[in-house]
């Protein structure tokens, strides 16, 4: 049985996602663990490592290890798993003033719309709100990722 994971840990993980890195779960441990996409190429390659800093042999180390015992480990959802963007419209649209709420869902239609909503959410005094919503958000999305993939979560 893995051991129990603190949602706090998984959500803290994917809000700072890119393409550059993927974190996964070690489901015996409940360790999560992030790894470059340049450690897993050095992994990859199976070359001597020795000529890397002692941080980056051991970041190198954990990408060995995700690759070798993929059946210990688990991605955590990725920033395209998360779809910010419906977050984003979803807050718009949840926002109780209706001029307000008109004028963030039309912000966030057509090219730029990320800069757009971060322009207004500061504008309008919002932002406080936003990151509340989006952090409520991806605890949502993280109780659902441990559900369909048992893990056992604590929410301390």
């Amino acid at each position: 049985m893995p051991l129990p994971v603190k949602l706090k840990d998984i959500v803290d993980e994917m809000e700072i996602q890119s393409e550059f890195h993927s974190c996964y779960l070690n489901k015996k441990t409940g360790e999560i663990v992030m790894v470059t996409n340049e450690h897993f190429s050095a992994a990859e390659d199976e070359k001597d490592i020795s000529h890397y800093s002692d941080w980056e042999r051991d970041a190198i180390q954990v990408a060995i290890d995700v690759l070798e015992s993929e059946e210990d480990y688990i991605s955590l959802p990725s920033q395209f798993d998360i779809h910010e963007y419906e977050i984003i419209e979803e807050f718009c649209i949840s926002l109780d003033d209706e001029k307000l709420k008109d004028k963030m869902y039309r912000s966030i239609k057509g090219s730029g719309a990320f800069r757009r909503f971060k322009d207004n959410i500061f504008k309008y005094g919002i932002e406080q709100n936003w990151f509340q919503y989006r952090r409520e958000a991806f605890k949502r999305k993280a109780i659902d990722w441990c559900e369909e993939n048992n893990i056992p979560y604590t929410e301390e």
